[in-house]
C-alpha cells in the first residue's frame, strides 16, 4: 500500500497516539507496555523518514483538516526546517524510549504507564509543530506539547517537583497566550492569513516600528525558546526524571521553541523585511546577552543537571542568535544547530542520568576519577561537550561555523564576539569535568564500588554520541535540508 506525503504527514502525528493507547492497554504488563514503546517509535521514525525524499525531491504538499474561518485554517504543510525537526525528534525518541527502560527500572520509578503514555503525547504535538503550515495550527500544537509535559516535570510527585510544574506551566502559558497569541491575531488582522511562506507575508502591511514590535512579541511570546527573561521554567524543571530531561532539552520542548522562532523569522517575517525595522538589533543583542550571562550561571553550577540546564539555556541561544543576524548563512547555521544541539544535550543527559542511576552522584565535585570506572559514559559525555564546545569533528562545529560565517559576512560583530566568548565559556564549564572524571583520584570518602549503569542507558548514550561525529562528517541530508530554509544553492 502507498501513502501520500500527506497521508503520512497525518500518520506520523497519529501514531503516537495509537502508541499511547498501547501503553495503557498494556500497562499491568511491564515488558508488553514497554515493547508497544519501542515499537510505535521505530513505526514514527520510519513514517517520518518516508517522507524525507518528497522533501529533497522539492515537493510541498499540503493538508487542511478545517477552516475556523476565512484565513484561519487548521493545516499541515511539509517543508525543509519542519522536515528537519520531525527528523530529529522521531530519531530520538526510539533511542530515548531505550534509555528509558534503563532508567526507570534502575531507579525503581513510580507511575511507570503514566510516564510513557505522557511521553508518547508529547511526541504527537511535536509532530503537529513540526508540520503545521500556519501560526494557528502551530499554536494548537504548542500549546499540546505544553500541557503533555507538565505530568513529567511533576512526575516525582513531590513539593518540589509540584512547585517546579507551577513555575513551568505558569511561564510557558502566560507567554503564549500573553504574547504569543496576540502577535497570531495582529498577523491575521493585518495580512487576513497566518501562512508560512518563504520570504514572509508581511511586506505591504506593516513596517517600520510595527515589525520591530511583532518580532519581540513573537520571540518573547515563544517561552519555550529561553530567552532572557522567560527562561525559569527551563532549570526549575531539572527536578523530573533524567529521561524527561532529555525530552526537555533535545527531543521536543526547547526544540519546538527554537524552531518556531526560526521558522517565524524565515516565513512571517522573512530577512529583507526584518533588515529594515528600526531598532531589530536589539532582539539579537538580547540573544547574545543570553548566551553570555548562561554561560556564566552554567560555570557557578555545581549540580550537573543544573549546569546543563543553563548549558542549554545558553545553546538555545544561539539559534536565536543566528536568526537574528538576518543573513542567509547564519539561518542555515540556525537550524543546523537545533539538529546538532539536540544529539549533543541529550548525550549529556544520558551520562548524568547513567552516572546517577550507577552511583547516586549528582554533583560535578563528586565525579573525580569516575571516568576509568563508567569509560562508556564518560568518553559519550567528552564527544557531547566537546560539540556544545563546538570542536572540528563534533555536529556543534558545523552549526557554529555558519552562524560565525554569516555574523561576519554581515559585519555584525557582536553576535561574532558573542560567539568567541561563549565558545571559551563552553569549554571553561564542561573540560573541567572531563579533566576530573579522567585524570584526577576518586575521594576516598566518595568512593562507591560500581560501574556502567544498565546496558539499556549505554547503549542509547553511545548511538547519540556516535550520531554527534557522524553529522559532521555526513552532513549532506540536514545541510541540503537547513539550506532550503536559508535559500541557499548547494
Amino acid at each position: 500500500m502507498m501513502f501520500t506525503p500527506e497521508s503520512l504527514m497525518l500518520l506520523a502525528i497519529v501514531i503516537p497516539l495509537f502508541t499511547m493507547g498501547g501503553i495503557l492497554l498494556a500497562g499491568p504488563w511491564p515488558n508488553i507496555r514497554e515493547g508497544v514503546t519501542l515499537v510505535g517509535s521505530v513505526l514514527l521514525f520510519i513514517t517520518v523518514m518516508s517522507l524525507l525524499p518528497h522533501v529533497l525531491a522539492g515537493e510541498r504538499p499540503e493538508l487542511i483538516l478545517t477552516e475556523l474561518m476565512p484565513g484561519l485554517e487548521l493545516k499541515f504543510e511539509l517543508e525543509p526546517l519542519g522536515m528537519l525537526f520531525a527528523c530529529v525528534a522521531s530519531t530520538l525518541w526510539p533511542i530515548n524510549s531505550l534509555y528509558s527502560i534503563g532508567y526507570m527500572r534502575g531507579n525503581h520509578e513510580s507511575n511507570q504507564t503514566r510516564f510513557y503514555v505522557f511521553f508518547a503525547i508529547a511526541l504527537s504535538s511535536v509532530m503537529g509543530i513540526a508540520f503545521a503550515g500556519n501560526l494557528m495550527t502551530l499554536f494548537v500544537f504548542y500549546e499540546a506539547l505544553t500541557l503533555s509535559t507538565y505530568p513529567l516535570v511533576t512526575h516525582a510527585g513531590h513539593v518540589k517537583a509540584r512547585d517546579a510544574g507551577r513555575v513551568y506551566l505558569g511561564i510557558l502559558i502566560s507567554t503564549s497566550i500573553g504574547l504569543l497569541l496576540p502577535a497570531i491575531i495582529w498577523v491575521w488582522y493585518a495580512t487576513g492569513t497566518t501562512d508560512f511562506r518563504a520570504g514572509g507575508i508581511l511586506e505591504g502591511h506593516l513596517s517600520g516600528g510595527l515589525i520591530t514590535i511583532l518580532a519581540a512579541l513573537f520571540l518573547f511570546g515563544i517561552g519555550k525558546a529561553g530567552v532572557m527573561p522567560v527562561h525559569r521554567w527551563l532549570p526549575a524543571a531539572m527536578v523530573a526524571p533524567t529521561p524527561v530531561s532529555a525530552l526537555l532539552h533535545a527531543v521536543a520542548v526547547v526544540k519546538a521553541g527554537v524552531f518556531s522562532v526560526v521558522k517565524v523569522v524565515a516565513y512571517i517575517f522573512g530577512l529583507e523585511i526584518l533588515q529594515t525595522a528600526p531598532g531589530i538589533e536589539w532582539l539579537l543583542y538580547i540573544a547574545g546577552f543570553t548566551v553570555i550571562l548562561a554561560s556564566l550561571i552554567a560555570l557557578q553550577q555545581d549540580n550537573l543537571k543544573r549546569r546543563l540546564a543553563y548549558s542549554t539555556i545558553s545553546q538555545l541561544s544561539y539559534v536565536v542568535l543566528g536568526a537574528m543576524v538576518l543573513a542567509p548563512l547564519s539561518l542555515v547555521g540556525a537550524s543546523l544547530h537545533i539538529l546538532a544541539h539536540a544529539f549533543g544535550k541529550i548525550t549529556l543527559f544520558f551520562a548524568a542520568g547513567a552516572i546517577y542511576t550507577a552511583s547516586k552522584k549528582t554533583d560535578i565535585s563528586q565525579l573525580n576519577g569516575i571516568g576509568w570506572r563508567m569509560p562508556w559514559t564518560m568518553t559519550a559525555f567528552s564527544i557531547g561537550a566537546l560539540s556544545m564546545i563546538a570542536l572540528p569533528m563534533t555536529a556543534g562545529f558545523l552549526s557554529k561555523w555558519y552562524i560565525l560565517q554569516g555574523a561576519a559576512q554581515s559585519q555584525q560583530y557582536i553576535a561574532v564576539g558573542v560567539i568567541m566568548a561563549s565558545t571559551l565559556l563552553n569549554a571553561a564549564y564542561f573540560v573541567p569535568i572531563i579533566y576530573a572524571a579522567f585524570f584526577k583520584r576518586e575521594d576516598p570518602v566518595q568512593k562507591r564500588d560500581h560501574k556502567e549503569a544498565p546496558l539499556p542507558m549505554v547503549v542509547a548514550l553511545c548511538l547519540t554520541a556516535t550520531a554527534t561525529i557522524a553529522i559532521f562528517l555526513f552532513p549532506s541530508v540536514p545541510l541540503a535540508l537547513a539550506q532550503a530554509v536559508g535559500v541557499i544553492s548547494p
